[in-house]
């Protein structure tokens, strides 16, 4: 197979349709996984959503938190809240001071509007904020970013 038939993890190919199936869940449950700001799609053609296979395995790890852990959505929004974006984002003071994320903390940073900082103009989707937020990693990263205080 050659270098570029290989497809990017991040690549989104999945319908939430297909991703639905994939899945074994409703479209309805990934969509309020959407409107709770756990996972963002990649919108095409209007309101088209596809998904890519990074994005299929977030969907598997909140679907093994709510079922194995019993976590509500609000716990999971919660615990990704605490992900520290503004030291990854390296902000200053000053932007921290203006931004909802930072202020706020009650919901991961990409679900806020990013508004006269230095996340105005980048694509959640494609942050690294977002996509590094790997399942089984995430409490030693927050470990990690805390420690640095």
């Amino acid at each position: 197979m050659k270098n570029s038939e290989i497809l990017d993890s991040t690549q989104p190919i999945y319908s939430i349709g297909s991703a639905a199936r994939l899945l074994t869940i409703s479209v309805h449950t990934i969509r309020m996984y959407e409107k709770a700001g756990l996972i963002i799609p990649h919108k095409v053609e209007g309101k088209n959503r596809l998904y890519s296979e990074l994005d299929i395995e977030r969907l598997r790890c909140i679907r093994r938190e709510i079922n194995n852990k019993k976590y509500s959505i609000s716990a999971i929004q919660r615990i990704l809240s605490f992900y520290p974006c503004w030291i990854e984002k390296q902000c200053s003071d000053n932007e921290r001071s203006q931004c909802s994320a930072y202020q706020n903390g009650t919901q991961p940073c990409w679900t806020y509007k990013h508004i006269d900082n230095i996340c105005s103009d980048i694509d959640c989707y494609s942050c690294s904020v977002y996509r590094d937020v790997e399942c089984d990693r995430i409490k030693e990263k927050i470990i990690k970013y805390t420690s640095k205080k």
